[in-house]
C-alpha cells in the first residue's frame, strides 16, 4: 500500500479524534475519490503518483470554485474553498521554483533539438514527465510559450 494513501488515512483518523470538521470532511472526500480511482484503473492499490495525480485533480477542482465564487461575491465559500486547498496541499510534492521549471524546459527542448510551436504538445508531456507534479501545468505551459517564441 502507498504511503501517502496510510498517511491521509492516519491524518483522517487523527481528524476524528481531535474533532476537526473540515479536515474530517477534506480527508474523507479524498478517500472517496482515491477509491474511485482505484477502481476506474482497475488496480489493487494506487502508487504515489497515482495519489498525487487526484489530489492535483482535487485541487484544481477547488481553485476553479474559488475564483466561480469570487465572481459570484461569496467571499465566505471562497474561503472555505482556499482552507481545503490548503488541507489537501499538505500532501503534494514540494513544487518547483519556476527557475527550476524553465531549466528543464530549456534541456528538453535542446534535447529535441530544432522545436516550433507544432512540438508544443511533445515538449509539455516530456517537461511534465520529468517533474512528476511537482510544477503546476500551467505554468509550465507559459514557460515553453515563452521560450518557443
Amino acid at each position: 500500500m502507498a504511503n501517502l494513501f496510510l498517511e491521509i488515512n492516519n491524518d483522517l483518523k487523527q481528524a476524528m479524534r481531535d474533532k476537526k470538521a473540515l479536515e474530517l470532511s477534506v480527508l474523507r472526500m479524498l478517500l472517496a475519490s482515491l477509491k474511485n480511482k482505484k477502481i476506474e484503473l482497475i488496480v489493487p492499490e494506487l502508487n504515489d503518483d497515482q495519489v498525487v495525480m487526484v489530489i492535483k485533480t482535487e485541487v484544481k477542482k477547488r481553485k476553479d470554485s474559488v475564483m466561480a465564487y469570487k465572481n459570484g461575491n461569496r467571499e465566505d465559500l471562497a474561503e472555505k474553498e482556499l482552507a481545503e486547498i490548503k488541507i489537501l496541499e499538505k500532501y503534494m510534492p514540494e513544487q518547483m521554483g519556476e527557475e527550476e521549471v524553465e531549466k528543464i524546459v530549456k534541456e528538453t527542448i535542446d534535447s529535441m533539438g530544432e522545436v516550433t510551436m507544432q512540438d508544443f504538445g511533445k515538449i509539455m508531456g516530456a517537461v511534465m514527465n520529468k517533474t512528476k507534479g511537482q510544477a503546476d501545468g500551467n505554468a509550465v505551459s507559459a514557460i515553453v510559450k515563452k521560450i518557443l517564441k
